[in-house]
C-alpha cells in the first residue's frame, strides 16, 4: 500500500489498495472541510484501512488549517473515539 494522497482536484484523501482505492471526500465551506464519504474496497473492510485514511484526512486538514465538520457517519465514530481531534471540530 502507498500512502494517502489529497486529491485536491477531486475534493478527497486517496489510498490505493490491492484492491481499489480507497477514499475520504470533503467538501469545504469556507475555513471548515465538510468530510461527506467515506468508501474502502469491500475486499479491504475491516482491515483499518478507512481509519488511515480519515486519520491522514484529519491530520493534513488540521495543518491546513481547516475546522473539520464530520457529515459521514463513518468520520462521526472516528472522532468520536479519538477526541484527540475536538480541536479542529468545526
Amino acid at each position: 500500500m502507498t500512502a494517502v494522497r489529497h486529491n485536491e482536484a477531486q475534493t478527497r484523501y486517496e489510498l490505493d489498495t490491492e484492491h481499489g482505492m480507497a477514499v475520504a471526500v470533503y467538501r469545504q465551506q469556507g475555513d471548515a472541510l465538510v468530510f461527506v464519504h467515506t468508501e474502502v474496497p469491500p475486499e479491504d473492510e475491516g482491515k483499518g484501512i478507512g481509519a488511515q485514511v480519515v486519520r491522514a484526512a484529519l491530520d493534513d486538514s488540521r495543518k491546513r488549517g481547516f475546522k473539520i465538520v464530520p457529515a459521514c457517519s463513518f468520520v462521526v465514530a472516528f472522532m468520536r473515539r479519538h477526541p484527540e481531534y475536538n480541536d479542529v471540530r468545526g
